[in-house]
Order: C-alpha cells, then structure tokens, then sequence
C-alpha cells in the first residue's frame, strides 16, 4: 500500500529523545502551517522533563491528541551504563554459568588478561533441578519446591527482576511457563521474564542473555513510562501511548514494557524509518541512511524501500541480543565529538562527547575542548551571528584560538588547518560506518542515495558521497528533527520466532504452516488490542536457513504465505549465491528458524505538510540570506552564498558553492555540485562522480 494512499491522522506527535537534544513535531492541519516544532536539552536523569519540556515549547495541548508516538534511549542508556534494576536468574541445574562461558570470545583480540562483568552476577544465579532435550521431551520433571526456594533467596538478596532461563523452553516451554507462575504467585511485586517469552529460539547463551537484557531494564522502563504516562493523563492525553522499538515498528506503552529489549536502539531505527518513508515516496528505493548527531553517527541500509533488519546486536562484549532490530551501524562522531592529540602525536575525533552540557566551545556553557561543531564554526560553514548569540558569548577568535592551542600547535598547523584536520578525520571515520553497512555485505555505494538528517549530518553528507562516489544526496525538508518523524510514521509492528532446526529432506511442510498461521494469529490478535487506529496490515515472513555443518544462518525472505520445500531451497540457494558468490548443491540445506513480522500501518503522514512554508520567495535570490566565505577541501576559501531553507523557492534549483540554512540543522554543498528542491520539499543534490566515468 502506497504511503499516499493512507488517510492522514488529524493531530499527533512524534518525540525522540536523543543523547543530546529531544525533538519534537507536532501535526495538526488546524494550526499555522500545519505544525509545529520543538528541539530542546534533553534530561538525562529524568527523559520524562524533557518530553514534556518539548510539548510545552511546541505549543501541545494533550488533551486534543489523537495520538503520541516516543522514540527512547532509556533501556539503550541503561544497559551502556549499567544502571540497570538488581536481577536474579533461575535456570537448569549445571547451567548457572552459560551467561559466562558465551562462544568462547575475548573482550580484545589480542594480550592476554581482559575483563567481563555479566549483567546478573554469579550469586545470583540459582540452579534447580528440570531438563527438557532438543525435542521437547521431559527428561527431569520440574522441581517446583525449588522453584519457590530460588525466588525466596532471591528476593531475600534485594532483586527486583528474575530471570527463567530452561534448557531448550524454545522446544517446549512448560517448565518455564510453570516456574514463571509460581514465582509469581510467590512473590507479586517482581518482574518476571521467560526466556521463551522473549526469544523461542535456539542457543542458550544468546537466549539466556537477552532474557537478562529484558529482565534488568524492565522496571527502569517501567518506572520511566509510568512517569510519562502520568504526566500526559495530567494534561488530558487519554489515548494510548506507542512506544517506538528497534525494530522499527512501535508497540503500546504496556507492553512496551513487558518487552522492554525491544525497545534498545529505538532511537537510531525511528531514524531510518523515516528515511525509507520519506525516500519511498520522493522515488528512491535503494538508500544509505545518514544520521549525525549530537554524540553519535548511524548509518543504515534500505534496499527495495524495506529498511535491513537483523536479529544480532552485540551491544557490547558479552552482550548479544537477539531480537529483530534495524540494522544500523554506529559510531561515537556527533557534533559534540571531542577532538585530541593523542601521546603518539595523532589526532583523534571521538568517541568521547562533550554531549550538550558542558558542550562545544561555541555553545559557551563552559566547554574547552575543540570539537566537531567548533571546527565547522571556524571554517566557515555554521554562522557565527546564531551560534553565538548566547547570554555570555565567546568569540570566533576564542574559539580559532582554543582550536590552534589544542590541535594546531602540537601537530604544526594553523587554526584553520587544524579544524580542516579535524573534519578530515571525522569524514574518515563516518565513510568508514558507511561502508560498513554497504561494501563489507557486497553492496556498492554508488548505486544508492545518501540520506542525510540529524542536526549535522548535512553538514558532512556531501563530503561524504565525494569520498564514495555516491552519485546523489538527499536532504529531507526537516533533517533536525527526523527522528521524530520517524517516531510520527512508524507502523505497529510484532515480530515472532520459531526454531524447527531440521533438514529440508526431514521436513514436514505443514509444519511450517502451521507455525506461520499461528504467529500470524498471534499478531493479528495483538494489533486488536493495541486499540490503535489502523489503515491495514501487512504480513512479512522470512526463514533462518543454513548448510547442514555451519554455525552460521542467512536469512531468506519469503513472498509466500504457503512455501512449498522446493521454494525453501530454491530461495535458498539464491539468497546463497548473492550474499557469497557459492553454489555447495551437494550440502543438504537445513530449515532453523521461522519469522513472522505482524505490521499495522498507521494513516499517513503528509510529507507536504513538513515542507510547507509561506515564506517562499519568488526567486533564488530573495532567499539568499547573505555570503560569507566558507573552506572547502580541495578548494579552500570560497565566497559562499547562503540562504534561507524556508525561503526557497519550490522549484528552486541552483549550483555549489553553497550553504542552506534552517531551524534545525545547515546543509553544505560543495564546489562543482549541484542542487534542486522536489515536491516533497527534499533538497535533492545531484554529487559529480571524482573518478570522472559514470557510476
């Protein structure tokens, strides 16, 4: 179903909080221009103030919503920071240390001492006497008077959170199913996770953990949400809370909760879902996904207009999760990326943030490192006047000689060299996330478009398809806050997993089927009680395969409800070949893992009515605001013009040099390349290819 073709819901919100700054928008076709934005400190203790500091500055009346959509970092910050709720694990005897003993990896390649410290400590870890085999078959009945003996200790040691982790539940979850309820029934204040709950699949280490992952960050969340949703019922908000999840769908506040893994890296997937909304509709099917921020850069992929998903993020060393989630590659290159010269003379960008307090040199809210941000303001491409019009300013001299004290005079370079240097150095490391997510899984940049948002990520977006031959960058009408937008497009979405884990030869395709019917059943049944507005939904199935002796599985989509085997092993072996270029007809291929994603598509979001402004001049000349000069590599100081976004005209079309000015964020187009508006107001900048032959 076509994204126009969706009716439009008459007000909502989309918030994200970010690691730096929390955006909002707010569509309403009743008020001036048909919405209204806010971009304000977010609050780091308390995510909560600073949603509602957003409403507030947007002008929000709750009360007449029909809907709030919220993108959070609060599990991800959580889990980074190990401020996590004291959990306890429950699991079958002689397998207390599978959270320890993982695949046999190290924290770093190479030395030999390194540290692990796994999110439920080993204490902590109770063993009680159960065994199911890979086939479902009882070998040990459950020991229930253990059960209620390790809940007991357990709450007596301070935990808040417990853990059932059984061997092979995936095969049959009885035991997990009925120790659950007995912890329950003894303990009512505790939150329980089932590991088959969480993930029906096999290997226990990945299961086990991310089990532990929802565990330790369910009553934070809980407790966060609780919070926000008070705060928005004392205002009037009566409707249901969505709740944004890493795999790019949103989920009600409830069960948001219940499922809180689920939500770890929502903020980066709301991101590129909005680029593969916005870009599906401007045309653009195949796309790289650009998002800089404040403190971090991610990059993703979107082939056919579907944004890449996988089931397998490493967080961090000893920390899998492995839940669909969008695939996206991170990096700590935000504005607020500190630059240093390291002991061997090296100059270094990141990951270390100066966030938004104490911040840039520039922000003058004491911050003394040289960062991103600043060296973008010394060359020229961020204007002085706005970012220095603060209570007690610091001068672009202070901040030039702040940056030549820093980075220039120990490397030998001037202050504007040194800033040039570090741009140099963080367009490095930015290419190299994006190449990640492209060429490391065969494919070339130069058959996508990059899609650049975030605060600064069109600052860098057109050094950066230079540097890849990246023949277009899009720029959508309100790259600051896309995010949010994400948040405000994004569909209702449950995903489930099954493991058969058997050869095709041994299969019995009703099976399949069968499984497929139920998590469709399943997920049908959930969207019914969201309670949420729907305009349809869609059903996606994809099955984990791999050759009988791997330890490793591909992924293959399906566009069948009923596959046949020979479908199975056809799709298979294409899925095969493209991914490795190897045909092995001689290796039976096995069936692992069933996946169904349920997606409720909510009414559309106008695009049109992000671009709108009655400001637009009659000529390219009315909007530009004025000129100053501007570096850019390989060309150095250039007098650049610089206009006003919301002034353009909507056929506007012009040449590099450049610099595109707006509320949320500053666009740069270089010397030889070219720019155009589209009717979804998308600035389209067409990137010359530096080989010279044709991409």
């Amino acid at each position: 179903m076509s994204v126009q073709d969706r009716r439009s819901t008459a007000r909502i919100v989309g918030v994200d909080v970010g690691g730096t700054f929390t955006d909002l928008v707010y569509l309403d076709a009743e008020i001036p221009g048909g919405l209204a934005l806010a971009k304000v400190p977010t609050t780091l203790d308390n995510q909560a103030g600073g949603v509602m500091a957003a409403l507030e500055a947007a002008g929000v009346d709750t009360a007449l919503l029909d809907q709030i959509v919220h993108g959070t970092t609060t599990t991800t910050n959580a889990l980074l920071e190990r401020k996590v709720a004291r959990t306890g694990l429950i699991t079958t005897r002689g397998f207390r240390d599978v959270l320890e003993l993982g695949r046999r990896t190290r924290p770093a390649p190479y030395g030999l001492t390194g540290g692990f410290e796994p999110l439920i400590p080993r204490e902590l870890r109770l063993e009680v006497a159960e065994r199911m085999d890979a086939e479902g078959e009882v070998l040990t009945p459950l020991d229930e008077a253990a059960v209620i003996a390790a809940a007991e200790t357990l709450k007596a040691a301070g935990c808040e959170a417990i853990v059932i982790h059984f061997l092979h539940s995936y095969a049959n979850p009885t035991h997990e199913r009925r120790a659950a309820e007995l912890v329950r029934a003894h303990w009512a204040e505790a939150e329980v996770t089932a590991g088959h709950a969480i993930l029906s699949e096999f290997r226990e280490y990945e299961r086990g953990t991310t089990a532990a992952v929802n565990a330790t960050v369910q009553p934070v969340l809980r407790r966060y949400l609780k919070r926000l949703t008070d705060r928005l019922s004392e205002g009037g908000y009566g409707r249901t809370l969505l709740v944004m999840q890493g795999n790019g769908g949103t989920i009600s506040a409830k069960r948001a909760a219940d499922q809180a893994v689920n939500t770890v890296m929502s903020g980066p997937a709301s991101g590129v879902m909005a680029a593969a909304y916005t870009a599906r509709a401007a045309g653009f099917e195949n796309v790289l996904t650009y998002d800089m921020g404040g403190t971090s850069s991610d990059v993703g992929l979107i082939i056919d207009g579907i944004p890449s998903i996988h089931s397998e993020l490493d967080l961090e060393y000893g920390m899998p999760i492995h839940v669909p989630m969008v695939d996206v590659h991170t990096i700590g290159a935000g504005g607020g990326s500190i630059a240093s010269v390291d002991a061997s003379d090296l100059l270094r960008v990141g990951p270390e943030s100066a966030g938004a307090m104490p911040g840039p040199i520039c922000y003058a809210r004491g911050g003394t490192q040289p960062t991103i941000t600043d060296a973008n303001l010394v060359l020229g491409r961020l204007d002085p006047a706005r970012l220095l019009s603060v209570d007690t300013p610091v001068s672009l001299e202070d901040v030039r000689s702040r940056i030549r004290e820093t980075i220039g005079d120990p490397l030998g370079l001037s202050a504007d060299n040194a800033a040039a240097a570090i741009l140099r150095v963080a367009n490095d490391r930015m290419a190299g996330a994006i190449r990640m997510v492209s060429l490391s899984k065969g494919h070339d940049p130069r058959d996508f478009v990059l899609f650049a948002f975030g605060g600064a990520g069109p600052l860098h977006a057109t050094a950066l398809a230079r540097e890849l031959a990246v023949p277009t960058v899009v720029v959508p009408a309100r790259p600051g806050i896309t995010n949010a937008i994400g948040c405000a497009v994004a569909d209702l979405r449950h995903d489930f997993v099954n493991t058969l884990n058997a050869p095709l030869e041994a299969l019995d395709i009703a099976d399949v089927h069968a499984l497929f019917a139920e998590q469709e059943a399943e997920g049908r049944a959930l969207l019914e009680a969201e309670g949420v507005t729907l305009a349809g939904v869609e059903i996606r199935r994809s099955v984990d395969m791999q050759f009988l002796g791997q330890s490793h599985i591909l992924q293959v989509p399906l566009d069948m409800a009923a596959p046949r085997l020979d479908d199975l092993d056809r799709l298979f072996a294409a899925a095969y070949w493209e991914r490795f270029a190897v045909e092995l007809p001689e290796i039976r291929p096995v069936l692992v893992n069933l996946h169904t994603a349920v997606l409720g598509h909510r009414p559309a979001v106008p695009l049109a009515q992000l671009a709108a402004s009655d400001t637009r001049a009659a000529t390219l000349d009315g909007a530009r605001q004025t000129a100053r000069p501007v570096w850019f590599e390989g060309a150095g100081w250039c007098e650049t013009p610089v206009y006003r976004r919301e002034t353009l005209p909507a056929d506007a079309a012009f040449d590099g040099p450049a610099i595109v000015a707006q509320f949320d964020s500053t666009t740069v187009i270089e010397p030889g390349q070219s720019a155009r508006l589209d009717p979804f107001g998308n600035l389209v900048i067409t990137v010359p290819n530096p080989f010279g032959d044709a991409p």
